[in-house]
């Protein structure tokens, strides 16, 4: 299942919230030295730059219950397009977000190339956040609240049926870790799914390594592997300060590459992305280094 070449590919989009600087993080990763220490671990990077994304400054926001729709649905095509490209090469997708409505073209890229080979998906997201409105559920409409809704099948039709085809990924196969803040109309949401939500509760109670364990069996389950989405507000921001929106009780340092180091162990992971680097907001690119070192762990860095 993994690979031995790795394509690093920008997703500088920032169309999905409010606060400006999240364009810039894969600069910030690629400054932290990201692809010389994959590197340093033995594998064959390749950088594809960055999608192009229109500036956000001028365009109008579009329907105020799904900000900039039409934008994101135009990035994430183009996203979805250069992921599959890389697969069908026999590459690793790195995607470098960008805010975490940059999942919808990702995840869409690699469930579209299994499922043109006959086969399906896992998804594991480290979050704080659900992101599983809609826009009839969203307080800000903004869309990086919604693409776990779009990958399993609700949302706008014109992000959830990208590619043309729904859901992404089946709720059964997709997972949950590290929730904490979830919005009152998105409960309800959450629990009736089928998706699979561990939250800061469970981690606390059952322990990183136990929740871990099950998350990879139910991503695995019958499918070709898993995509990992890893949203830096999974941490707690005493580690990674430079996020769109910090949640305390995050994953401690340990946590957080303990949830990595058991991924790769998996050997099940084809496909990964880093989304909500902030150096705008981060402190001396803290956010971004510590990123980088959990790509580090997730692709096989270990300690001895």
């Amino acid at each position: 299942m993994p690979r031995s070449h790795i394509a690093i590919i920008g997703a500088p989009l920032d169309l999905g919230q409010d606060r400006r600087g999240v364009d810039m993080g894969p600069s910030a990763l690629r400054v932290a030295s990201l692809n010389a220490r994959i590197a340093s671990l033995g594998y064959e990077v390749e950088d594809w730059g960055n999608i192009h994304v229109e500036q956000k400054e001028a365009l109008p926001e579009g329907h105020p219950r799904a900000k900039y729709l039409v934008q994101i649905a135009a990035a994430s095509k183009l996203l979805a397009a250069r992921v599959d490209d890389a697969l069908t090469q026999s590459l690793m997708p790195l995607v470098l977000g960008g805010d975490h409505s940059v999942a919808i073209g990702t995840v869409t890229g690699v469930a579209r190339h299994y499922r043109d080979r006959g086969q399906s998906i896992g998804l594991i997201w480290l979050d704080a956040h659900a992101d599983m409105n809609t826009p009839d559920s969203s307080p800000s409409g903004n869309i990086h609240g919604m693409p776990l809704a779009c990958i399993v099948g609700c949302g706008p039709p014109e992000l959830a049926d990208l590619g043309g085809f729904r859901p992404k990924v089946a709720p059964c196969n997709t997972v949950i870790v590290g929730l904490r803040d979830v919005d009152a109309a998105e409960k309800p949401q959450v629990r009736d799914s089928g998706v699979r939500a561990f939250t800061m509760r469970d981690i606390d109670e059952r322990g990183l390594r136990a929740v871990m364990d099950e998350a990879i069996r139910a991503a695995s389950d019958g499918t070709a592997g898993i995509h990992l989405s890893l949203d830096m507000d999974f941490c707690d921001p005493a580690d990674a300060p430079g996020v769109g929106t910090p949640v305390r009780g995050g994953a401690t340092y340990r946590e957080a590459h303990l949830a990595m180091e058991m991924i790769c162990d998996s050997r099940r992971v084809m496909s990964m992305e880093v989304v909500e680097v902030n150096p705008v907001i981060d402190e001396k690119n803290r956010t971004a280094d510590f990123a980088v070192e959990l790509i580090m762990s997730g692709l096989g860095k270990r300690i001895l």
